[in-house]
C-alpha cells in the first residue's frame, strides 16, 4: 500500500476542497443543491462502476471526497449511506436489472437510498434483528421496525436488512431488500434529535410490506457476506467524515490562535495553546493513514483485512475528531460557544462518530477478540 498519495488523489483533494469552499453551507439548511452540484462533477458516484455512470474509483476516492467536504465545513452524511453502503452492495451483489436501475441514478445524484439495520432491541448485536421477510407466492412480505435511519424523507428507497428462514435449517439468516419509499405498509416517524443536521433520523415500521421477488439484493444464502460488504465501507466513510470535521474545527482554532492577541502576543505563541493544537493535528493525520489503509484493503478485495483496519480507522478518527473539536472550543474560549464561529454545534456532532455506526467499545471488543485472540466477554 502506498503511504504517499498519488498525484491523481492529490488533484482530487484539491478539486473537491475548492468546490466545497465555494459552496458555503449553513448547518440545518437544505443541501440538495450542493449534492446535485457535487454529483455533476462526478464526486458522489466516484466509487461506482464506470459502466453504470460512476467514476470507476473505490472507497479510497469516495472517502477522500467526503473528508475534504468536511474539512471545508460542508460534509454530506448521505455519502456514507447512498453511494458507499447501498451503491457498493448493489454494484457487488445486485442483479443486472438492479444495477441498471439504481447505480446511474445514485451516481448522478438524481436518486438517493437510505440504509436500515439498527432496531430498538438490536443495536450492535445484528443476530437479534427481528425484521423478517417471508415468502408469499413470488413476493416477499416484510415485517418489523428500524430506528436511527438517516435521510429516509429524502431517499427514494431504503436498503433494509431483514432475516429470512433457511429452508434447510429453519434458522433465520440476514438478507437485504430494496423498499421503495411509497410501498404500502411502510411508515416512518421522525426522531427528535438534539443533533443539528440536515439529514433527519427516523424510526421505520414495516407492516407486511409486499415486495416483488426482485427486491431481494443478491443471493439469499449470502446475506451475511453482502451485509459486511456494505458495513466496512460505512466504517471507512465514517472515519473520513470524522477526520474532515476535526480538520475543520482545528483550522478554525489555528486561525484564531494566530490572530487573537493577549498581553502583546498571539495566544498561539503560548505552548499551552500551541501544543494541544499540534497534538490534535498529529492525531488526525495518524487517523487518516489508518483510513487510507482500510480503504486500500477494501478496494483490493481483502474483506477480512479491511474489516480489522476499518474498525481501527473509525475508532482512531472518532477519538481524534472529538479531541480536535474540544480543543478548538477551548482555544476560542467563550467565542467557541457562539454561533458566529460555528464550533459549539460540533461538540455534539463529533460524538456521533464515537457512537455510530458502531461504538468504540464494540470496536475494542472486535480488536481484542479478532486481532489479539483474547476470549470473549459476552
Amino acid at each position: 500500500m502506498p503511504l504517499i498519495e498519488s498525484n491523481e488523489h492529490k488533484a482530487l483533494r484539491e478539486a473537491v476542497a475548492s468546490f466545497a469552499r465555494n459552496h458555503p453551507h449553513t448547518p440545518g439548511t437544505d443541501n440538495r443543491r450542493f449534492w446535485q452540484d457535487a454529483a455533476k462533477l462526478g464526486y458522489i458516484g466516484v466509487n461506482l462502476p464506470e459502466a453504470y455512470g460512476g467514476g470507476g474509483g473505490g472507497i479510497a476516492e469516495l472517502s477522500l471526497v467526503l473528508e475534504e467536504m468536511g474539512a471545508a465545513g460542508n460534509p454530506l452524511l448521505m455519502m456514507i449511506v447512498s453511494p458507499a453502503i447501498c451503491g457498493t452492495v448493489i454494484s457487488r451483489f445486485g442483479t443486472e436489472a438492479q444495477k441498471r436501475e439504481w447505480l446511474p441514478a445514485l451516481a448522478d445524484g438524481s436518486r438517493l437510498m437510505a440504509f436500515g439495520i439498527t432496531e430498538p432491541d438490536a443495536g450492535s448485536n445484528s443476530h437479534r434483528i427481528t425484521t423478517t421477510a417471508r415468502r408469499d407466492g413470488a413476493d416477499w412480505l416484510l415485517t418489523g421496525r428500524k430506528v436511527f435511519v438517516s435521510g429516509v424523507d429524502i431517499a427514494d428507497a431504503t436498503l433494509v436488512v431483514g432475516r429470512t428462514a433457511d429452508a434447510r435449517t429453519g434458522r433465520l439468516k440476514p438478507c437485504l431488500f430494496i423498499v421503495p419509499r411509497d410501498a404500502e405498509g411502510f411508515r416512518r416517524r421522525p426522531i427528535d434529535m438534539e443533533l443539528q443536521a440536515v439529514e433527519k433520523q427516523f424510526e421505520l415500521a414495516f407492516d407486511d410490506v409486499r415486495l416483488p421477488a426482485d427486491a431481494l439484493v443478491g443471493d439469499e444464502d449470502a446475506g451475511l457476506l453482502q451485509l459486511f460488504a456494505g458495513l466496512n465501507p460505512e466504517r471507512v466513510m465514517t472515519a473520513a467524515f470524522a477526520i474532515g470535521m476535526g480538520r475543520h474545527a482545528l483550522a478554525r482554532a489555528v486561525a484564531y490562535a494566530r490572530e487573537r492577541t493577549v498581553w502583546s502576543a498571539p495566544i498561539g505563541s503560548h505552548q499551552a495553546i500551541a501544543h494541544p493544537l499540534a497534538q490534535a493535528h498529529i492525531d488526525l493525520e495518524l487517523a487518516r493513514l489508518m483510513t487510507q489503509k482500510a480503504a486500500h484493503l477494501y478496494d483490493a478485495g481483502d474483506d477480512t483485512g479491511a474489516g480489522e483496519a476499518a474498525n481501527m480507522a473509525k475508532y482512531a478518527a472518532a477519538e481524534a475528531c472529538v479531541k480536535a473539536v474540544d480543543q478548538a472550543v477551548h482555544t476560542l474560549g467563550g467565542n467557541g460557544l457562539t454561533r458566529e464561529f460555528g464550533l459549539a454545534s460540533l461538540i455534539t456532532a463529533a460524538r456521533v462518530s464515537r457512537i455510530a455506526p458502531v461504538s468504540r467499545e464494540m470496536i475494542l471488543n472486535y480488536v481484542s477478540h479478532q486481532t489479539l485472540g483474547l476470549p470473549k466477554s459476552y
